[in-house]
């Protein structure tokens, strides 16, 4: 039994960040219901994608704008505890299917609405994807380039973790209180929130990272190695000793903010010499904080993260209440006249 085992979720989301949503809630027990259109939603086009968002889940395929779809989408909401839409503000009301309607016929309902810029405000009717989202909000860097197509979509990621989390929270009141809850979720209004609790860099020293040994080095044989020093001084005597760079192993941090640009080029002076299976053999025998920089493959293979199950797993762990195995994605319509699980 999951920690979430038994929680009705109805789904009537698409693309990412609503059904890695309900996937999270999936593998932690809950009971999906995932409402498609006729034909499926249009990230079936993309099965790969499709089938590592929605593992785990119930597929119906209701047409809304028929009486007899939305009568059902209806039907199944007011035996939910949990109803998530990530249509544009204001269509879930246009078609029927509002937070207001809902949580009248369903008082302890949690309704979560995912949208780019939450349902109110200037930016709300704006139309937009990760990237919109990552530049309104300062989370793309000065130099910036164009993403490629198997970039981490931040934005996306971020807001649907935080979306479970409130779910979650949400849930724990309505349960004890008998009231739900409307949650209103931009996605850019999460970055938005990260970004905020990074101080601004009064003074950015660019080439190098903002202290000496925390940064991406490119080694001997063209792969690229990451150092993570910030203000500990075991940790930059460890890179030291293992670069043989005894005459700063000494310095304190103060020191080594005011040298930053001069040390870390020599860093990346020696490490340049390296091949980095060498230089990743010296660093972690020092205990220096050191990994390399993987593609997707290389992590997928890595025994740290098969070991943890974290790849086709849940990113943590439990002791006690243990998540449900994520089973395949369905096909679409697979369940249709299923009601909700015991």
């Amino acid at each position: 039994m999951g920690p979430l085992d038994g929680l009705r979720v109805l789904d009537l989301t698409t693309w990412r960040p609503g059904p890695y949503t309900t996937r999270l809630l999936a593998q932690l027990g809950a009971d999906v219901i995932k409402v498609e259109p006729p034909g499926g939603e249009p990230m079936r086009a993309f099965r790969s994608h499709f089938d590592l968002l929605n593992q785990g889940k119930r597929s119906v395929a209701l047409d809304l704008k028929t009486a007899d779809g939305l009568a059902r989408c209806l039907e199944l909401a007011a035996g939910a505890e949990v109803f998530v839409e990530g249509f544009r503000p204001g269509v879930a009301d246009r078609i029927g299917v509002g937070h207001v309607r809902l949580r009248e016929a369903n008082p302890a309902l949690v309704y979560c609405s995912l949208s780019g810029y939450g349902a109110e405000g200037p930016l709300a009717d704006v139309p937009g994807h990760d990237i919109n989202y990552r530049a309104y909000t300062g989370a793309l860097g000065p130099d910036a380039v164009s993403p490629a197509a198997d970039d981490l979509p931040v934005a996306d990621m971020a807001a649907a973790t935080m979306a479970a989390f409130a779910i979650t929270a949400a849930v724990l009141h309505a349960r004890s209180t008998g009231q739900g809850e409307r949650i209103d979720l931009g996605m850019a209004d999460v970055l938005a929130n990260w970004v905020a609790t990074v101080p601004e860099a009064a003074n950015r020293t660019r080439g190098v990272g903002p202290v000496a040994g925390y940064g991406v080095y490119r080694t001997a044989d063209g792969r690229r190695v990451t150092l993570g020093v910030v203000s500990e001084d075991r940790l930059w005597a460890a890179v030291c000793r293992a670069l043989d760079l005894g005459e700063f192993t000494g310095l304190g941090f103060a020191d080594r903010l005011a040298r930053v640009r001069e040390l870390d080029e020599t860093i990346a002076g020696e490490l340049g010499r390296l091949d980095a299976d060498e230089a990743l053999r010296r660093l972690s025998a020092e205990g220096a904080p050191a990994a390399p920089v993987l593609d997707r493959a290389e992590m997928m293979a890595h025994p740290h993260f098969t070991g943890r199950d974290v790849v086709t797993g849940v990113p943590f762990r439990t002791t006690r209440a243990k998540p449900s195995p994520h089973g395949p994605a369905p096909d679409l319509d697979e369940h249709r006249g299923a009601g909700w699980r015991a």
